[in-house]
């Protein structure tokens, strides 16, 4: 009988924690590595492109003239932030895409980092990387890295879209450093969110009312003078306070900084304070049971939208109450200035001195949101397949067109309540000013949109059914890519067959004009097909385990 030598296992040394570490920013880099690169090419491609448009845009002293009387417009300044610099093709790029590229780096840091942390984790992915000897906070830092990566090259690619047309180098580093902070603002604000929530949608919607909340503040800031202050509180507004191209001063952005390093440190050390899969955050185990609406495949549907469609319909609502509020004041200054009225009517937008014309160009944007509203519930549905949420269900005696069923047409109803919230606020907005336009109108000119959702819905049940990892890029094709499409399109002058591959080309500026049926017609029996291919294929594949 002999006895053996019990030895202590071996520590990782530190070569090996470095080689860990850096297999897992490459693989946290790999699940975002596609979003980035469209976000950075959109970034860098918009900048470009209004800047290099600025020399043309402006030729007519009248318009140079007109750009100064926006910056006295209080409705401009509450849309579009502060004109400042406008007599520069850098400041003028700023104001005119400064909010929307801070919107879409913003949105685009926090799904991302949700998706690669509590999203993971909530999917059970995260377990065996846990057993071994990384900590959670080591892995959460790793995905950070990764994902906090991404803003710093979305800044890289729009000040090289403003260095190649010229702009001055400065203001263009400014603008890029400001808009890479704010995108790893929101990066760490959806980190703490995934520490303090034990499900992806609780913590991506905290980080979202975040965003909201301090784009708001800055929008309120503008507005109002006495509340300027407002915008030394919101990401949004310290970017605008570094005024690029007219004086750009480093403090606001200084202050950025600081903000964003006490959000990522405390993310940081909420994730030391909790086991795998748990959060700071976690429901009480003792609450009430709440049955209602668990009868059914159709009633369960229906309750999982009900919470995000509250979300949704809340910032619609106050949205397009402020495109209400504002459409006399905008039609009024179109009015004034005709040469600003004359350019929108050369890019394909006519009746805009009309609050009616004015309000259905503004409804036509709105089948984008609507559209990623319905296309994310499709996604949220081949999520739950993928994490086996669908296993047993789909054991039952529940048919796979039951199934497909109960989530589409939720999605759509959805989609169309959100778009009369739409109506029925900007309806209001305009109420209370001097402006005019009927209930009637507001409600036509927003249903007008929805044969352009139904085909993302369409285009999204379709990859459901024959390539489920591509749900939500397939289903913005005909929303987010059609509209790229047509705006890229007309800038560039492009043939008009073109243009017509855009869903957005046919649709009726409703209520300034009448309903094209005949396109209407076509959208939706397209959409009707797309939907009955993707049924096919969801009922002869296997489930996504």
């Amino acid at each position: 009988m002999s006895t053996g030598t019990l030895t202590a296992p071996r520590r990782p040394l530190a070569g090996d924690r470095g080689r860990t570490v850096r297999t897992l920013v490459a693989l946290a880099a790999r699940l975002v590595r596609r979003g980035g690169l469209v976000v950075a090419a959109l970034a860098a491609g918009m900048s470009a492109l209004v800047a290099a448009t600025y020399e043309q845009l402006t030729r007519d002293s009248s318009v140079a003239g007109g750009l100064q009387s926006l910056a006295a417009n209080p409705a401009i300044r509450t849309l579009f932030g502060e004109p400042v610099a406008l007599d520069d093709a850098g400041g003028f790029t700023v104001w005119r895409t400064g909010t929307v590229l801070a919107v879409l780096v913003g949105v685009w840091g926090v799904l991302a980092t949700t998706r690669i942390t509590r999203g993971e984790e909530e999917a059970g992915r995260w377990d065996i990387l846990l057993a071994g000897p990384v900590p959670l906070r080591t892995v959460l830092v790793t995905h950070l890295l990764a994902v906090g990566a991404a803003p710093v090259a979305f800044g890289a690619a729009v000040w090289a879209g403003l260095a190649v047309t010229g702009t001055d180098l400065t203001g263009a580093v400014v603008h890029g450093a400001g808009l890479s902070l704010l995108g790893v603002f929101f990066i760490a604000t959806a980190a703490l969110g995934a520490q303090l929530h034990p499900a992806r949608p609780a913590a991506t919607g905290t980080a979202i009312a975040v965003l909201a909340m301090t784009l708001l503040a800055r929008m309120v800031g503008d507005g109002v003078d006495s509340l300027a202050w407002l915008r030394w509180l919101s990401p949004f507004g310290l970017l605008e306070l570094s005024r690029p191209y007219a004086g750009n001063r480093p403090a606001p952005l200084l202050v950025l900084a600081a903000a964003t390093a006490v959000l990522a440190a405390a993310a940081v050390a909420a994730a030391g304070r909790r086991d795998v899969g748990g959060a700071l955050c976690s429901p009480a185990a003792t609450r009430a049971s709440r049955p209602a609406l668990l009868g059914s495949v159709e009633g369960f549907a229906v309750r999982r939208l009900l919470r995000p469609l509250a979300g949704w319909a809340a910032g619609v609502a106050a949205y397009f109450l402020l495109i209400g509020l504002i459409a006399d004041t905008m039609t009024r200054f179109l009015t004034d200035n005709p040469a600003f009225a004359d350019a929108a009517v050369q890019a394909g937008f006519t009746g805009l001195a009309t609050v009616e014309g004015y309000a259905a160009t503004i409804f036509a944007l709105l089948a984008v949101p609507v559209g990623g509203f319905a296309v994310g519930r499709i996604d949220a549905f081949a999520k739950a397949e993928s994490r086996r949420h669908l296993a047993l269900l789909a054991a039952q005696p529940v048919s796979r067109t039951r199934l497909l069923a109960a989530e589409t047409v939720p999605a759509v109803i959805g989609a169309a309540l959100l778009t009369t919230v739409a109506g029925l606020a900007t309806w209001a907005g305009v109420a209370v000013t001097p402006g005019h336009l009927g209930l009637g109108a507001a409600l036509g000119g927003v249903w007008n949109t929805l044969p352009v959702v139904l085909l993302s819905v369409g285009a999204a049940v379709l990859a459901l059914g024959w390539l489920p990892p591509a749900v939500t890029a397939v289903g913005a094709v005909p929303t987010a890519g059609g509209f790229l499409l047509l705006v890229i399109a007309q800038s560039v002058n492009a043939p008009r067959w073109v243009v017509d591959v855009s869903p957005f080309a046919h649709v009726a500026a409703v209520p300034f004009t009448g309903p094209d049926w005949p396109a209407t017609a076509v959208m939706t029996v397209v959409a009707v097909a797309l939907l009955g291919a993707g049924a096919i294929g969801y009922r002869r594949r296997d489930l996504r385990l």
